[in-house]
């Protein structure tokens, strides 16, 4: 028997995702039609003999209640929970805090899954490998550039035994191009492994405590807290390492990370690829009523389409959406309640709930190349061309251009503006 948990954070950790999470918690924001952390569920529901899946984070208990109703509906064969932190544990405090649950049922293996990644989650071919090599545990990791490698975790891999020889958390200087992708498997033992750490942890921090007295040196305060806390990427994974308890998978799919609110639309596009990959029905196709659908597009069955618009590539247009005639979308998300008027374009752009885009409008951003477009927000000083981002409730007036700007909800714009964050 298996389990999976996913860490879904908390409102205080999605301030990147701003302004989007001020209207809906990032895990339930949806990318390719579906909510980012029901792609993971998806993902886990087809591992073998996987039976429970648990999130922990920080969010109230009522946020996930509907969305897990749904989800127990649709993965009948999977129970689900919500286990809430009431204080701040370390990204592996709280897995290690609530392990009696966890650990309830005797689980020969437990994923562990961060929710702000895109990812094909090849689980099954994850979870034979660390079967094989009978480790403690097993992460997940991609290729990524050279010049980028110090955004992430990084481990060094022994090629024929597939052995993470090295750890190093977000390094100043090359270690290797082999990222950690936030998914990972471990044996039940995990748990001893990080009470060990949490003590290591604990007597590393006496110990400079009491050379810090012997100066004359004595605060407390967010010190003493911050040694309650375990840390996965320092305190467990680059142990784990150096005690040869770990190996590495490599993910040849896709992957990427959804941190700030920009990061969706790639995010969207390939899921949406992946759909069309596999000629999944919700899809949206070209009929002889219209409208023009090019490439990979999700249309909510509530939406309202004028025949003359063109819509695509990647695409999705979410509930109770108008779309008026001559519109064009392409590489974007429109969310729900949103009316777009005749002859406007939604370019490389997020419009928001409830929003409203006028005759001629055009809200337009630039097509993302790489991580730097979408997790940099400004540089020195000055917005860079990104993705447009709406809030909720922003009125676009007629013949209004939007151009790289995030805009934040219950605005309305009379004005064309470019390159700028509108509060």
């Amino acid at each position: 028997m298996n389990k999976a948990v996913i860490l879904v954070g908390g409102p205080s950790r999605a301030t990147r995702f701003r302004p989007l999470s001020m209207h809906l918690p990032q895990p339930l924001f949806p990318v390719g039609g579906k909510p980012i952390i029901w792609h993971q569920i998806k993902a886990l529901s087809m591992v073998k003999d996987l039976k429970e899946i648990i999130l922990i984070g920080f969010f109230e208990d009522f946020i996930f209640r509907p969305f897990l109703n749904r989800c127990q509906e649709e993965f009948p064969d999977i129970a689900f929970k919500y286990l809430r932190e009431y204080s701040q544990l370390g990204t592996a405090g709280g897995f290690f805090h609530f392990r009696d649950q966890i650990v309830r049922g005797n689980p020969k293996n437990i994923f562990m899954l961060y929710t702000d990644i895109c990812c094909s989650f090849p689980l099954n071919d994850l979870l034979s490998q660390h079967e094989r090599h009978g480790r403690l545990g097993t992460i997940m990791v991609t290729k990524v550039d050279r010049s980028s490698a110090h955004l992430y975790g990084c481990v060094v891999v022994d090629n024929e035994t597939k052995l993470a020889e090295h750890y190093v958390e977000k390094p100043e200087t090359y270690v290797s191009d082999l990222a950690s992708t936030g998914v990972f498997v471990f044996s039940q033992e995990i748990f001893r492994f990080m009470a060990i750490a949490l003590e290591r942890r604990v007597d590393e921090f006496e110990s400079e405590r009491a050379k810090e007295s012997a100066y004359g040196r004595s605060e407390e305060s967010e010190e003493v807290e911050d040694v309650n806390r375990l840390r996965l990427e320092q305190d467990v994974l680059r142990q784990m390492a150096a005690e040869k308890k770990l190996s590495a998978f490599l993910c040849t799919g896709f992957w990427r990370q959804i941190k700030s609110a920009a990061s969706a639309v790639p995010a969207n596009a390939l899921y949406l690829k992946k759909a069309l990959g596999e000629s999944e029905s919700f899809l949206a196709k070209t009929t002889s009523e219209g409208p023009e659908i090019t490439g990979a597009v999700y249309i909510h069955p509530t939406a309202q389409i004028h025949p003359t618009a063109v819509i695509g590539p990647n695409v999705s247009i979410h509930a109770r959406v108008v779309v008026g005639p001559g519109v064009r979308i392409n590489d974007s998300i429109v969310l729900d309640n949103v009316s777009i008027k005749d002859n406007a374009a939604v370019l490389h752009a997020i419009v928001g709930w409830d929003s409203r885009i006028g005759k001629w409008g055009r809200v337009e951003g630039s097509h993302v190349t790489s991580p730097d477009d979408i997790d940099e927000v400004t540089h020195l000083g000055v917005k860079v061309n990104s993705i447009c981002i709406l809030g909720e409730d922003v009125q676009v007036k007629d013949e209004v251009f939007i151009r790289n700007s995030i805009v934040l909800p219950h605005k309305e714009l009379a004005g064309n503006k470019h390159n700028e964050i509108i509060m």
